[in-house]
């Protein structure tokens, strides 16, 4: 179904971005019709069910997990029509939505994630900066799909020493802006494929205001390099078997060392090595004997960086668990797998979570803005729970 670009063109207030227009207006027509294009997927005949209403309706799905999809669909609709779509609407049948899921694929969602969910912390939002860096984490998580041969044939399935997970999952590895939460740069695979891998297709998306922080189970040269290269600044832990030799003792008792590809047990070739600064420290009142970080950053200046900072703010790597329970927990609700059948409805289905999480992102952070609050403060559950009330709660309409 058309939209005018006067629908979809405006910039509207919170309290009009509430319900099914905070899908609608967090993505203009310019991002849908390009997201399409790139893909291959214009609408070229009248049906039911576009492609750019399609899009929506993956979005709204998102938001509505607990709600079958004629439901959906039927809110959807209301919503559109609230805002000034046409009135003459017809909700189609459960077959006519999958061949519409079919037709569309997941290449749209995916062009649409990727050319519009970006940071979106101002200088004005707390807790997003230290000094002139955009603080950024680094992570990965996994999704259960259903039981279907497809998609244990695609997508494997955890093993244990003698059985098999009932579901088949799927790997993703993200960025997340952590004063705002907002997850960008995901890339999604099967099982089988490494957090590492595939971070190093995630990494190319920094930039070079940010500061990127990881766990150690990213730590390694190759990826260090990877995140230099974007010009970003890093802040990694090391491993415990990492070589970080003292070549230069600062005033903040970190110290300078060198970084290659040689480690304990490892004789071969070296290449060139990278300057890094070795923060190292523990908890207090913690006794356990592994209670002690070692922290890797490129930022070499004690005096720009003191090491007590990069301490504390390591600990905004937790931000982006936070964001995976607000997408696994919130989102998902109580549901144990996404409801996709096949694997390509279930690429679909992934970036229509991304997008409707940093949907939900967005009215947040607008929200902050508005009485200059730090956005973590303002609750997601509740902020998705208003939505979900102002997406359900509409007069019935006929079914055609």
């Amino acid at each position: 179904m058309a939209r005018t670009a006067a629908i979809l063109g405006q910039a509207p207030g919170i309290g009009e971005r509430i319900g099914i227009t905070a899908i609608c207006r967090s993505f203009g027509r310019g991002d849908i019709e390009r997201a399409l294009q790139a893909s291959g997927r214009q609408t070229y005949r009248r049906r039911e069910l576009s492609a750019e209403l399609t899009i929506y309706f993956v979005i709204a799905m998102a938001l509505l997990m607990q709600v079958n999809l004629r439901e959906v669909l039927r809110c959807l609709y209301e919503g559109l029509r609230s805002i000034g779509s046409p009135a003459a609407i017809k909700v189609t049948g459960k077959s006519g939505i999958s061949q519409a899921r079919s037709r569309l694929g997941s290449e749209p969602l995916r062009h649409l994630y990727e050319g519009t969910v970006v940071p979106i912390a101002t200088p004005r939002t707390r807790g997003a900066w230290y000094g002139s860096w955009r603080l950024v984490a680094l992570d990965g998580s996994t999704l259960n799909v259903p039981d279907e041969d497809a998609n244990r044939t695609e997508f494997f399935e955890p093993t244990t020493f003698n059985d098999h997970s009932p579901f088949p999952q799927i790997r993703f590895v993200t960025l997340t802006e952590t004063g705002t939460r907002v997850l960008f740069g995901a890339q999604m695979a099967d099982y089988r494929t490494s957090e590492v891998a595939l971070a190093r297709q995630v990494v190319r998306v920094l930039k070079p205001d940010m500061l990127c922080i990881a766990d150690r189970g990213f730590f390694g040269f190759d990826m260090l390099q990877r995140v230099r290269a974007t010009g970003a600044q890093l802040l990694f832990r090391a491993r415990k078997d990492s070589v970080l030799p003292v070549s230069q003792v600062l005033s903040d008792g970190s110290y300078l060392s060198d970084v290659n590809t040689w480690r304990r047990g490892n004789r071969g070739e070296r290449k060139p090595a990278m300057t890094v600064r070795v923060v190292r420290y523990r908890l207090d009142g913690v006794e356990d004997p592994d209670n002690v970080y070692t922290l890797v950053t490129t930022l070499l200046d004690p005096d720009a960086a003191p090491a007590a900072d990069l301490a504390q703010i390591y600990q905004e790597r937790w931000e982006i668990e936070t964001a995976f329970d607000e997408l696994k927990t919130h989102l998902r609700g109580a549901r144990l797998c996404l409801r996709s059948k096949t694997p390509e409805l279930i690429r679909q289905e992934f970036y229509g979570l991304m997008l409707a999480h940093y949907a939900v992102r967005m009215l947040i952070h607008e929200a902050a803005l508005k009485v200059d609050d730090d956005p973590d403060r303002i609750s997601f559950t509740h902020s998705i729970n208003v939505i979900r009330r102002k997406l359900v709660a509409l007069p019935p309409l006929a079914v055609g």
